[in-house]
């Protein structure tokens, strides 16, 4: 993979928190970094689902696989927030 690879893997990562972070009801109550790592893990799991499931080159913009990107990221924040809800309370 070259940097530019990399560096586009890196931003849609992070798009891809964002919006995990918009499909999630409520406030969130973590950090920005957690988000964008999350984004992060989310497109790389995504793309690696969509792959094994045949949908990840189509064309056109992939939407199955965007699709499977944002609701992990969203799974992903939500867990994150629930865990630091039970902190709070503790």
């Amino acid at each position: 993979m070259e940097i530019t690879g990399i560096i586009s893997a890196l931003f849609i990562g992070v798009l891809t928190g964002g919006l995990g972070r918009l499909v999630v009801p409520g406030k969130q109550r973590i950090s920005l970094l957690m988000t964008m790592l999350v984004g992060i893990a989310a497109a790389l799991v995504g793309t690696f689902a969509a792959s094994v499931i045949g949908v990840s080159d189509t064309g056109g913009i992939d939407w199955i696989e965007l699709a499977l990107q944002v609701g992990l990221a969203g799974v992903g924040v939500a867990i994150l927030s629930g865990r630091s809800k039970i902190r709070q309370h503790q």
